[in-house]
């Protein structure tokens, strides 16, 4: 894509037609290459699954999804410094509850081959975190995709997603032993969300058709969120007082990946570990 196309989208507040425009496209032709039925085979192969919820709601106060991202269309490449299995590994090493990782190529640069290679990192350092796969996922080959892959939950965007599709979707997540990070903008989403009684609710604080970024979007909605419910709070947490107000809000957990990946390598340790001390209560 030109970059004037994109800058001509994210003027209009077309960013996301724009991705999911391109994921209608683009997951049919990985059907052609891979059949559904092989990814299904492979998807029953895989490890069973961890538990997300159970790990961000280990210790009181907001635990620390970590997320490993190169890129994206509002800020272009983040990560110079980009190596997917050291963040990673960084980031379990030094207090991150769960571990996100973007799997779009075209738009933020990402693999579905580096949440692999992430989950076997973190088995060979006998830090087993849940691994979530982070994409636009519409269709039901992405959710098998996500299995075989060795993730361990998934993100289900309410704002790209009809009911039936989001209801479906969620039911095939939870049969396959994963779990759903069902992510909201604004109250008519989270009434969807509440809808297919989703356990646990992401509340982005970024307008995905505009990118603009307003932390209070969480104090909002989780005043509307029933007891019960996991809340992470996502997107534009850059500071540990940003991650103390989202603990003061009553999240669970918060989601954060540019604010450390665009560091350098020898700085990300100590900015994650001051997150997760933020977070405590």
């Amino acid at each position: 894509m030109s970059p004037s196309k994109l800058d001509i989208a994210k003027h209009k507040g077309e960013v996301l037609d724009l991705i999911m425009a391109w994921k209608r496209q683009e997951v049919p032709k990985q059907m052609e290459e891979v059949p559904l039925a092989q990814v299904k085979a492979f998807a029953h192969l895989a490890p069973e699954p961890l538990d997300f919820a159970g790990a961000l709601t280990a210790r009181p106060g907001a635990s620390l999804i970590a997320e490993v991202k190169r890129a994206s269309p509002s800020k272009g490449l983040i990560a110079h410094d980009w190596d997917p299995e050291l963040i990673a590994e960084t980031y379990a090493r030094n207090g991150a509850a769960a571990i996100s990782c973007l799997t779009d190529a075209r738009f933020f640069q990402g693999k579905l081959a580096y949440l692999t290679a992430i989950k076997e990192r973190l088995r060979e350092i006998k830090q087993p975190l849940p691994v979530l796969r982070k994409d636009f996922i519409y269709h039901e080959y992405q959710v098998y995709e996500a299995r075989m892959a060795g993730a361990d939950a998934l993100l289900l965007i309410v704002a790209v997603l009809s009911d039936r599709e989001l209801r479906e979707l969620y039911q095939l997540t939870t049969d396959l032993g994963m779990q759903a990070l069902v992510e909201v903008h604004d109250e008519a989403e989270l009434e969807r969300a509440l809808a297919i009684d989703a356990h646990i609710i992401g509340v982005n604080n970024r307008d995905l058709r505009t990118f603009q970024v307003d932390l209070e979007n969480t104090a909002r909605l989780r005043a509307l969120i029933p007891a019960g419910k996991v809340v992470v709070g996502e997107s534009g947490i850059r500071t540990p007082d940003d991650v103390r107000r989202m603990a003061e809000m009553g999240c669970d957990a918060i989601l954060v990946g540019e604010t450390f990946c665009k560091l350098p390598q020898q700085e990300r340790a100590a900015r994650v570990r001051s997150f997760v001390k933020a977070g405590r209560r």
